[in-house]
């Protein structure tokens, strides 16, 4: 695998760093470090209690209520000495970073053998929640967190530095957080509510912390022209990152192919060491959950296969033969699963035989098939026996990840039947090969990964599909049923040519993407320095009567010359200050004079102004007749201002004209400036924090996805399916569609299907213990 590069003239860094320079800039970095947590802590304890006051109002009993009213008190009692903890450990880590002592863990290390069963599900919920807010900032951050680890390993004599050595990656703020909370009593509900909170007001605001050091450090000349440009993965650990760059950045590439989601790996299959760490501690605490819900359900005499609510089965509960006798092998249960393997395969044909467009769109039962399997397997034996606890637990887990693909949003709801099927071969992968939910890079997982992200992409509620993709999931299942035997080499065969077959679709697809994405980053830079100018001129004409020859100038032709000065110098640039200034003295020359040394001081410039607005419309190839009669008219203004002659303001119908035409010109739709509702506002805060790539479904099916947004002006960028423009809606205008119901959100997260998939499993199996928890406590 070759890393990113930095590239450029001059991106050497020095050749050596002396211990006190090394000892200094370590000072500043935790400087804007600490400066930072000043800001932001105070912001996040305030929310936090603030979220509990809400949860307390919401409570179903006074006793639920009093309690997270006193964590409330207890929080704000103890916020100084937590502030100070957090504050001390994260200062500490610059000391062991400076010493190479440095490697902070999340805990997750203790979730995997023996060690599994000592893990407190306390301490599991907590770990699991850290783990998922650092795994989703490393993604975010990833363009600025390579660079700044680029730059600290400067300062440690050149060793790599990662998440556990980065004394400012997400992973030191949680552990601060979390190793500073040992010190009061909180349940675990109330710290959640807080993980959540700390996750929005202090990590999700991580890049202004990073766009501090990382400028530093440029101005400190290591390594100043450091650039993040392209990820050549030839490894199966190769790490992509993917964050999210704003208006005139550039978007990492991979091939010539724009990396900026969680999802765009997928087709590849490969998958970042921070995904395979996530990914297995979540299913080892699947794991260990599944162990905590047998014992729970076992002393009540009733099997781990009990009915929930209305005699529904329970969430991880299979039916399964409870008499006594000799455990059934693995394989009587895949030797059952053959024959109903054949049975799905014909039920699928004659399923899209019978639809006009070959359509499936009737879902395999995935508790029938378990049901299925259990009673023919008991039947088919000599003698009464029982299923292995650890195969139940299985035959679950992969009930479960196609119990949550039917309740997918993120599948089109033919693809979700046509999958279910895979029901039966990969229950039977799971029984033929152990280390299947354990590898991330399973060719089984990674196919079905493969299947259900182009299912997403080119597949929409409507029924159409674009590049025949429908037909070609249809065949790899028809596939799958047909010649899955007992040879797990076949799915890595069918992996690669579905890949093969996706791979240039990707890549055509995300090419056409990234042209409009060019196009439309440019019109934004263009746009944003529209506005900055529209303000710029409206803060100096606003409350002021102005001649409709002087609105004219500034509103036209001047401000097309100051968005010409922003785009191509900058907003730090002496030019545009000096533009600034010319628009500053222009309107002072105009106001009357009554004053000689006013008068003498006008004389002195009013030509200067003059001439810099004249070389302003040359620059910008203005009008030479209508220049020519609006610096006259400036001119006649200025004798009238000598004179202590006011001239006529602009009619009110005229000015307002003008200031809408630059208003519009600059950006600033109708729909923005009309007034926003709370409900509408709340959405539009909501949208400012979805990822790349989050799908909308709008009337009748069409699906359009968010393939850029720019984080200053709150405009989104929808593409299709083939990854063509669509829209560039404002948030306002996409919030207003949901709230009227044209169009919703079906994709809240990219991540891989397969993670969503075990995500939703511990979530479900964990509130399962919850509600154990609570009936047992009710009956003590």
């Amino acid at each position: 695998m070759t890393d990113p590069r930095h590239s450029g003239a001059g991106a050497s860094a020095p050749d050596s760093l002396n211990d006190p320079q090394v000892v200094q800039h370590l000072k500043h970095a935790r400087s804007l470090m600490m400066d930072y947590a000043q800001r932001v802590l105070p912001v996040f304890w305030r929310e936090w209690c603030a979220r509990l006051e809400d949860y307390a109002e919401r409570a179903r009993s006074n006793k639920e209520q009093m309690a997270l009213y006193e964590y409330k008190r207890m929080i704000e009692a103890s916020q100084h000495e937590l502030e100070e903890d957090i504050g001390q450990r994260l200062s500490n880590g610059f000391v062991k970073f400076k010493n190479r002592m440095l490697n902070t863990l999340t805990g997750e290390e203790r979730f995997s053998g023996d060690m599994l069963a000592l893990v407190e599900h306390s301490d599991l919920e907590e770990t699991i929640a850290i783990t998922s807010i650092t795994h989703r900032a490393d993604s975010f951050f990833a363009g600025q967190l390579w660079a700044l680890q680029q730059r600290l390993a400067l300062l440690n004599g050149g060793e790599k530095i990662d998440e556990r050595s980065n004394p400012v990656s997400p992973v030191q703020f949680c552990e601060a957080l979390r190793k500073a909370l040992l010190n009061i009593t909180l349940d675990n509900k109330t710290k959640i509510i807080g993980y959540k909170t700390f996750d929005k007001e202090v990590i999700g605001a991580l890049d202004e912390l990073y766009e501090e050091l990382n400028k530093y450090f440029i101005e400190e000349n290591l390594l100043p022209n450091l650039r993040y440009t392209a990820l050549v993965d030839d490894s199966p650990q190769g790490a992509e990152p993917s964050e999210q760059p704003d208006a005139g950045e550039e978007v990492p590439m991979k091939d010539g192919v724009p990396q900026r989601r969680a999802s765009d790996r997928l087709l590849s299959g490969t998958a970042t060491p921070a995904d395979t760490q996530y990914q297995a501690g979540l299913y080892n605490a699947i794991r260990l959950l599944q162990n905590h819900i047998a014992h729970q359900v076992a002393p009540t005499g009733g099997a781990p296969g009990g009915s929930g609510p209305a005699g529904e089965p329970a969430v991880g509960a299979t039916p399964y033969p409870s008499g006594g006798g000799k455990p059934y092998s693995s394989q009587q249960l895949v030797g059952v699963l053959q024959s109903l393997q054949a049975e799905a395969l014909s039920q699928t044909q004659a399923a899209a035989s019978q639809n006009e467009a070959g359509l499936v769109t009737t879902p395999q039962s995935i508790q029938t098939v378990s049901q299925q399997m259990l009673a023919q397997v008991a039947a088919e034996s000599d003698e009464p026996g029982t299923v292995d606890p650890s195969d139940l637990d299985t035959i679950d887990l992969v009930g479960l990840l196609f119990e949550y693909m039917l309740s997918d949003d993120n599948l089109p709801d033919s693809v979700k039947a046509l999958l279910s099927y895979l029901h039966t071969p990969f229950l039977k992968m799971a029984f033929i090969d152990k280390d299947f939910f354990e590898q991330t890079d399973h060719p089984a997982r990674v196919l079905l990964n493969s299947l259900a992200e182009a299912g997403a992409r080119w597949v929409s509620n409507d029924g159409t599909s674009q590049y025949d993709m429908y037909n070609k999931i249809k065949t790899t299942v028809f596939r799958l049923l047909a010649e899955f035997k007992n040879d797990v080499r076949l799915f890595a065969e069918v992996l690669l040519e579905f890949n093969a077959y996706t791979h240039n679709l990707a890549r055509r697809q995300e090419l056409m993407e990234r042209r409009a994405l060019e196009k439309v980053q440019g019109e934004e830079k263009l746009r944003e320095a529209k506005q900055r100018v529209n303000d710029e001129v409206r803060k100096r004409t606003d409350n002021r009567e102005l001649p409709s020859a002087v609105l004219l100038l500034l509103l036209q032709p001047w401000s097309d010359y100051l968005s010409f000065v922003i785009l191509r110098y900058g907003e730090n640039a002496d030019s545009w200050r000096q533009c600034l200034k010319v628009m500053d003295e222009l309107l002072w020359t105009l106001e009357p004079k009554t004053l000689e040394a006013d008068k003498t001081r006008q004389l002195d410039i009013q030509d200067q102004v003059i001439r810099a607005l004249q070389s302003g419309f040359d620059t910008i190839g203005y009008d030479q007749g209508k220049g020519k009669k609006l610096l006259e008219a400036v001119a006649s203004l200025q004798k009238m201002a000598l004179q202590s002659r006011r001239p006529e303001p602009a009619p009110a119908p005229m000015r307002s004209k003008l200031e809408s035409i630059a208003a519009e010109k600059a950006g600033h739709s109708r729909v923005a400036n009309e007034p926003v509702t709370e409900e509408e506002q709340k959405i539009v805060d909501n949208l400012k924090m979805i990822e790349f790539g989050t799908w909308f479904e709008y009337e009748g099916g069409r699906r359009l996805k968010v393939a850029w947004y720019n984080k200053r002006t709150l405009h989104y960028m929808l593409v299709d399916q083939q990854g063509r423009k669509v829209a560039m809606n404002s948030g306002l205008q996409l919030a207003r569609d949901m709230i009227a119901g044209r169009a919703r959100i079906i994709a809240g997260s990219t991540k891989p299907f397969f993670e969503r998939a075990l995500e939703n499993i511990y979530q479900q199996l964990n509130a399962k213990v919850g509600g154990h928890s609570q009936e047992e406590a009710q009956n003590d």
